[in-house]
């Protein structure tokens, strides 16, 4: 969460690395960003199955060797 925070950030204000001056605010910006993202990710609700990773890699393989023929 941070590093997304982080990445949105440096993005917004167009800084990689925030002067001494504004470091504070850099800092404080990130730690709300991601409270509020993590926040968000709680909040959401799904009513569908989880999937099985396994399950979607043969789907992805069966469909790959249907779009690229089996080799």
């Amino acid at each position: 969460m941070e590093a997304a925070a982080l990445q949105y950030v440096r993005k917004i204000s167009g800084a990689t690395h925030p002067s001494k001056a504004n470091e504070e605010a850099f800092a404080e910006a990130v730690h709300e960003i991601a409270h509020i993202t993590q926040h968000l990710l709680d909040s959401l609700v799904s009513h569908a199955p989880a999937k099985n990773r396994d399950e979607e890699a043969a789907k992805a393989k069966a469909r790959a060797a249907v779009r690229f023929g089996t080799a």
